[in-house]
């Protein structure tokens, strides 16, 4: 692989997103001080700080990497986020190993506009908030450590200061637009590293193999950092099998050690293949020598054949696989963009448990953790860049893209995970430029189109949403949210057909509804009854609004979780008879925070999610679960309703998700009856019953059969016969305690005092005294001002051990409160 010239507009060199480099490596978590502000200039990091002095202003807080700049603001209901310059510093011992070798900061991710200081000397600036990026600061070092305040005022420490700016900007992408938050911060890990004075910056590996499995080839190609300009070298490969096999070796003497150079061709035979069910990886060992010393390290690979097949479904390794998809952002609860290791971990692994085989990263490259996890679970990849919605900017602007899908390509090409390029997302939104060309944006879109291609002929490129450029990719998805923002969910089949009949490849990604987790309902389908439907389904300016226009559910709707499981499962049944599908990915798979949805149920949360923003699950995970997974399960609908409410004596439906071949019922105790699993059976793919509830407290069981393995699950709830009129008044009390922890829910009665089961008023919390409210989580239980699900809210209070005074008020009845 060539590269391609002028792409570089800054101090920066790429490696590979998981291992390059990790001989001598060290995560810098610890140590840091932040400053939620701009500084007069660099000096200002600089000055003695502490020591009892009143004029060390501004005053700076203590944080640990990975760290973002909106951690709690994105969802702070009351403000909008901050977005505008930050610092960050520390003071780093550099003790490199290397007889001249080089001091490097790996950046994995830092958003949007960094620059990076040793002392008072700017060594390097970048510009884009989701591709990784290094800095050498072996130079700037060396001259720091001959200053005479070196030894004397920082005590042998190099003290290193970072500005972050995610401030607005037109000509940057992606646009403030966007669907989702234009994070600040080091918000991904940034690492120390010491290499030789010749290392290896990056290797390509291009594992392919032939349909059947019989051919495997392997091209390996490298790029050197050499800025000292050395001359000649030695590498040496080992390729090495999943079972630990040597399967063969080179060695390779080298005098170019400034352009990419082929290192090493060869065929395998019947290699063993990569594939979401078997996820097996090849290691490429390497070892560069030269005059200077040694670099080792190793890249992963995997052999896999992919194919969309025109006109038709996708194949992997010659089978016909539908893609069982979802997507994601890089947003939690209580850090926003700065996930952990762990975290993404744990969020992977939940996908993958659901039974995810296909991922598309929305809207932007991602942590190479992501896609090393993506690499061992078995999970496809679409991945793109973030040119999202606002139209197309100037020659900054496209060269941004250019730099980022450069980058995008070559730190993650090695990934056999990864099937797709995406190109960009909603290209057809205007808004940020006086001009809208929709020919301006065609011509840039087919720029793209070839540099990915060049970069990389063994992948698809796609884009989503924007018809006018769908004849340019390998791949397209419109929009289509049957059942939300246009037309019934019944639509959905139908629609599919109409636009796969458009374009080469058809792959469906985004689609769904919110949903207001803990909110159900007893007459989910309710609002269908004023849907336009037979139409086309796709998403239209102003269809997110909550206010005017066409009645569509995403306004009229109850936002219930009971409506959206109707939803998935309805896509996912029809799904299973679309033999012509390519498959599809729901969007998203986590509830996550944007700054164009203030009047959410929860403030600033896209809540389309299956789980919260903390990895509660929402009852639609379950329902993915039951038709994509293979482990016996069985999940009554129900568990985060306590009052289902109806007329005495009648029947009311109880549905249970399952992938067993049957599931029997059981009332307090009596049984109900044995049902057979039917997918085309809609809904709850048969396993469905009408139970004639008792007043008061019931416990529904199902117990399941796949097999010879039965599994069971349990429910119990309240029956409400009590008719209620308009809220009017509140009650708060604490209903948990859990070690300095405590838990208040609020409930809405009407003058009578009957719990209102359907009320949705706004409540919002507040607290004085020693403790805390546990808030600004984007959660439905972690708000201070949320919508009520089912006439209830619930927050949790840090009570620091101390003496403190909850409140809740909600607009029309008598504020209240509680004393903790």
């Amino acid at each position: 692989m060539k590269k391609i010239a002028g792409y570089l507009i800054f101090l920066s060199f790429f490696l590979s997103s998981d291992i390059a480099f990790a001989q001598k490596s060290m995560r810098l978590n610890a140590g840091w001080e932040f400053l939620k502000q701009d500084l007069g200039g660099v000096w200002e990091a600089l000055r003695p700080v502490g020591l009892g002095n009143p004029e060390s202003v501004p005053l700076w807080g203590n944080v640990n990497l990975p760290h973002c700049v909106n951690a709690t603001d994105a969802v702070d209901p009351d403000a909008n986020y901050y977005q505008g310059p930050a610092w960050y510093r520390t003071r780093l011992r550099i003790e490199n190993p290397y007889q001249n070798g080089r001091t490097i900061l790996h950046f994995e991710g830092a958003g949007q506009k960094t620059e990076v200081y040793v002392y008072t000397t700017k060594v390097a600036s970048h510009v884009g908030g989701y591709d990784e990026w290094t800095v050498d600061i072996t130079d700037a070092v060396a001259a720091f450590q001959n200053e005479e305040v070196y030894q004397k005022q920082f005590k042998g420490q190099v003290p290193v200061s970072i500005r972050t700016d995610n401030s607005r900007n037109l000509e940057t992408i992606p646009s403030d637009l966007s669907d989702f938050n234009v994070y600040g911060g080091i918000y991904r890990y940034l690492n120390l590293v010491y290499v030789p004075p010749l290392s290896v910056e990056k290797m390509f590996v291009k594992a392919e193999v032939d349909v059947q499995g019989k051919f495997g080839k392997l091209n390996v190609s490298g790029r050197f950092y050499n800025p000292t300009g050395l001359k000649n070298a030695t590498i040496h490969l080992k390729l090495i099998d999943p079972r630990g096999k040597v399967v063969a070796q080179q060695e390779k003497k080298l005098n170019n050690l400034n352009d990419d150079t082929d290192l090493w061709s060869l065929q395998i035979n019947k290699p063993q293949l990569w594939s979401t069910d078997k996820p097996l990886q090849y290691r490429l060992l390497y070892d560069l020598v030269s005059s200077t010393g040694s670099y080792k390290s190793e890249d992963k690979i995997g052999f896999r054949n992919i194919d969309f097949v025109e006109k038709g479904p996708f194949k992997l390794n010659g089978n016909r696989l539908l893609l069982r998809g979802t997507h994601r952002h890089e947003d939690h609860a209580g850090v926003a963009a700065a996930m952990t290791a762990e975290m993404i971990r744990t969020e992977m692994q939940m996908m993958k448990d659901m039974g995810v085989n296909f991922i598309r990263l929305g809207h932007y490259q991602q942590s190479g953790i992501v896609l090393n996890l993506c690499d061992s679970l078995g999970i496809l990849v679409w991945e793109e860049i973030p040119w999202c919605r606002g139209g197309l900017g100037g020659e900054t602007y496209k060269q941004q893209a250019r730099i980022m899908l450069t980058n995008m390509i070559e730190q993650h090409y090695n990934h056999p995970s990864i099937i797709i390029w995406g190109l960009g997302n909603e290209n057809d939104w205007p808004g940020d430029f006086a001009e809208f060309d929709k020919e301006k944006i065609r011509t840039f879109m087919k720029e793209l189109n070839v540099r990915a291609h060049k970069l990389d002929s063994s992948r698809y490129t796609a884009i989503r949403r924007c018809d006018f450029c769908a004849d340019i990719v390998d791949v397209y998805s419109p929009s289509i949210w049957a059942g939300w923002y246009r037309g019934a969910y019944t639509d959905y089949k139908k629609v599919s057909q109409d636009e796969f009949a458009k374009v080469k490849r058809f792959l469906h990604v985004e689609w769904g509804g919110d949903s207001h987790a803990m909110r159900h309902s007893e007459n989910p389908d309710k609002a269908l009854s004023k849907i336009k439907t037979g139409e086309s389904a796709d998403e239209r300016a102003g269809d997110a609004s909550l206010f005017g226009g066409a009645a569509r559910i995403s306004k009229d709707g109850d936002w219930s979780e009971s409506y959206i499981t109707n939803l998935i499962d309805w896509h996912l049944k029809e799904q299973e008879n679309m033999p012509w599908l390519s498959g599809s990915a729901y969007w998203p798979f986590k509830d996550f925070s944007t700054p164009v949805r203030p009047d959410n149920p929860v403030p600033y949360m896209n809540q389309k999610g299956v789980v919260e923003r903390d990895f509660t699950k929402k009852e639609a995970y379950y329902v993915f679960q039951s038709y994509w997974t293979d482990k016996p399960m069985v999940h009554i609908y129900g568990h985060s309703w306590p009052v289902r409410w109806g007329d005495e004596g009648e029947e009311k439906m109880v549905k249970v998700y399952a992938n067993c071949t049957e599931a029997e019922i059981f009332l307090n105790g009596k049984s109900f009856g044995i049902k057979k699993r039917n997918s085309q059976d809609f809904p709850a793919a048969g396993l469905r019953w009408n139970l004639p509830f008792l007043k008061g407290e019931n416990t529904v069981k199902a117990v399941a059969k796949k097999g010879k393995v039965t599994v069971s699950d349990e429910i119990k709830f309240i029956y409400q016969t009590e008719k209620w009129t308009k809220a009017a008044k509140m009650t708060l009390t604490k209903i948990n305690k859990e070690a300095d922890v405590a838990t208040l829910e609020v409930k809405l009665f009407d003058e009578a005092g009957i719990q209102c089961l359907d009320a949705t008023n706004w409540v919002n919390f507040g607290l004085t005294g020693d403790g805390r409210l546990i808030d600004d989580l984007g959660t439905s239980s972690g708000s201070r001002k949320v919508q009520a699900y089912n006439g209830r809210a619930i927050i949790k209070v840090k009570l620091n051990k101390g003496k403190s005074v909850a409140s809740v008020k909600s607009e029309g009845m008598p504020t209240i409160f509680e004393t903790l």
